[in-house]
């Protein structure tokens, strides 16, 4: 068993909010913690087999825009339809060209070192999800399960 344990929660399904959780974790089980990632509410997107993350300019002040759009653009224009498929698409190319992992990538490799997973029970109810529409590997339960770990926990993180 790993000396150091890490907590994570993860409560966020957008594209961009879905690397912080997955790069700390990966990283942390790399330097031998022992990890587990508690997803809840919208955090839950992360977890099912079929991604389908976009980004939301909308309401979020500090994502750097392309062309200095952000100096420009008013904010209420990111609200055009359309304007989030265009910023998801912008985004992953960007990614894909600075050679940063594709979410499903960063996912794969917290599985492999042993990143214990779990999908909020509670949340997975009022949704009406079903544990078929999660990749393998993770496993259901509520807050207690989360907090079991997270207590005895080195560093614990909300994400």
């Amino acid at each position: 068993m790993a000396d150091k344990k890490m907590a994570i929660i993860a409560t966020k399904g957008t594209l961009d909010w879905a690397y912080p959780p997955f790069i700390l974790a990966s990283t942390a089980a790399a330097l031998g913690y022992d990890v587990e990632i508690f997803f809840t509410f919208y955090g839950l997107q992360l977890l099912k087999k079929k991604l389908n993350l976009k980004v939301s300019p909308l309401g979020n002040p500090g994502m750097p825009m392309p062309m200095a759009m952000d100096k420009w653009f008013p904010v209420l224009g990111t609200a055009i339809p359309g304007m989030e498929s265009i910023m998801t698409m912008m985004m992953k190319q960007k990614m894909k060209s600075k050679g940063v992992a594709s979410i499903e990538e960063l996912r794969g490799l917290c599985q492999e070192a042993d990143v214990k997973m779990i999908g909020c029970q509670m949340t997975v109810d009022l949704f009406e999800f079903k544990p078929s529409e999660f990749i393998e590997g993770v496993e259901f339960g509520g807050a207690s399960t989360f907090l079991a770990f997270a207590g005895d926990s080195d560093i614990t993180l909300y994400i």
